[in-house]
């Protein structure tokens, strides 16, 4: 469960992003995108998995997973999005397929929408897409985020550690959450948690919310039933958004799908992935 390592460095306008590829080179280019507070790391068994037909790339945004964490450090939505587009530049991919997670669904769909980012088909699996958004919690951290950034460092890990918790329906494995939560220990780790809270602007999701009509590329939004973050409604109103929108409930799973019913979401993604080609 922790071998999953990212080789290749990326210097980008928000500091160095850490990415990697799996599959050969010659096969159709799948991009994952991660959310919050998690990185590529949630992605390695569908990874893997689609690694059998696909060239599978894997990043981790600035200010998160194993990518540059510092002070002052933009990671906002608007920043990810220009990261995004400065990355299929760099790995020189025209019209890739596209799945996205949590933040991460955000992120496609900026770059797509504001920054011309041309995808061949977007996979959307519990995305931040539609107003309102954020828990009590998150907005409480948000508002507050330098009195949060100070707490003691047993605190802190308690508290992260709780909030990755719940975004799991029947629960994480130990070892997954530690190293989900490994990131944000530490000075850097810590500071940069309640810094990408921080910047979490609705803003950002407002400025192309009215724009998902435009979406005219085949588009899958998958939903984990048991989701406590993002309601499973939410889910039905994108779909509904975007025209031929297909829609796939996950049963039994919560926000992090990849993990509460990897087996599953990675049959609905082949399944999609397969009848865009």
């Amino acid at each position: 469960m922790t071998e999953w390592q990212l080789a290749g460095t990326f210097a980008s306008t928000s500091g160095d992003v850490r990415w990697d590829r799996l599959g050969h080179s010659g096969q159709q280019p799948v991009i994952l995108l991660h959310g919050t507070p998690f990185s590529s790391y949630v992605w390695r068994a569908v990874a893997r998995s689609l690694a059998r037909d696909y060239q599978v790339f894997v990043w981790d945004m600035p200010g998160y997973g194993v990518s540059e964490k510092s002070a002052g450090q933009d990671v906002s939505l608007a920043a990810q999005g220009r990261v995004f587009t400065e990355l299929l530049a760099h790995w020189g991919l025209q019209e890739p397929l596209v799945v996205a997670h949590d933040f991460g669904g955000a992120v496609s769909l900026r770059a797509h929408l504001l920054h011309g980012a041309r995808y061949r088909a977007l996979a959307l699996v519990d995305p931040v897409a539609l107003a309102p958004w954020g828990s009590p919690f998150f907005r409480l951290v948000g508002e507050h985020s330098q009195v949060f950034e100070q707490l003691p460092p047993a605190l802190h890990h308690a508290l992260v550690r709780e909030y990755v918790s719940s975004a799991s329906s029947p629960g994480l494995h130990p070892v997954v959450l530690d190293r989900l939560v490994q990131p944000w220990l530490g000075d850097l780790g810590q500071a940069a948690f309640y810094r990408q809270i921080a910047q979490a602007d609705q803003r950002y999701t407002d400025e192309v919310q009215g724009r998902y009509a435009e979406i005219s590329i085949p588009t899958l939004v998958c939903w984990g039933q048991n989701d406590t973050w993002i309601p499973v409604a939410k889910g039905r109103e994108l779909a509904a958004l975007i025209p031929d929108a297909k829609w796939e409930p996950i049963p039994s799973a919560g926000h992090l799908v990849q993990e509460d019913a990897p087996a599953e979401l990675t049959a609905a993604l082949i399944a999609f992935l397969q009848g865009t080609r």
